[in-house]
């Protein structure tokens, strides 16, 4: 397992993963549960790096039946999901915890937002440099490579492809503020009299 850069801790039989333990993937995906002759098999949750879980039944390495959770709680729901569904736009925590004041604008799900380093573009998991063009965790670990070059103005700037076209950059402070890829859209030239 070391080849690949996995990890794990628990009962084996004949050699393989057999048992209660605990697999760690590459990308710090964790499972912990039930194993049969090398596979996820049983009761088991994946946990993620972005704090999610994925809570199943495995069968022969198969989720069979699953429930994801959210990192701030929300349970995912296939039938009657009301959430984020183009009429109710808040975040989570604001439909559990209400509206922020007028002039304290709630950015992300988190209050108060992580500060992102000068420069940067927070991406959701991490942040974005387009000076080392990789993507960071919030503690400086690094995640991927990624990105493209990109047109903003008159200038080339390397921007990943996959980011969203608002994201938050450092020194944003409220919803009206655009990202590097945005601005200069849709606005109005103003032309001498």
């Amino acid at each position: 397992m070391d080849l690949i850069g996995s990890s794990y801790k628990g009962e084996t039989k004949n050699g393989r993963m057999d048992g209660k333990g605990e697999y760690t993937f590459p990308t710090e995906t964790k499972y912990e549960g039930e194993m049969k002759d090398g596979m996820f098999h049983g009761k088991g949750v994946l946990h993620f790096p972005n704090g999610g879980t994925y809570e199943a039944t495995w069968e022969n390495g198969r989720a069979k039946q699953g429930s994801y959770t959210f990192a701030d709680g929300l349970q995912y729901q296939e039938k009657d999901w009301d959430y984020c569904d183009g009429k109710d736009r808040r975040f989570y925590s604001e439909r559990c915890n209400g509206l922020r004041p007028p002039g304290e604008s709630q950015l992300t799900d988190l209050h108060p937002p992580r500060v992102i380093p000068d420069g940067c573009y927070d991406c959701g998991d991490g942040f974005y440099d387009p000076n080392t063009r990789v993507v960071t965790s919030s503690t400086g670990r690094f995640l991927r490579a990624a990105g493209t070059f990109v047109r903003v103005g008159v200038k080339i700037e390397f921007i990943a492809s996959w980011l969203p076209p608002r994201m938050r950059t450092a020194g944003m402070v409220g919803h009206g503020e655009d990202s590097p890829s945005q601005r200069g859209r849709g606005k109005r030239k103003e032309l001498p009299v």
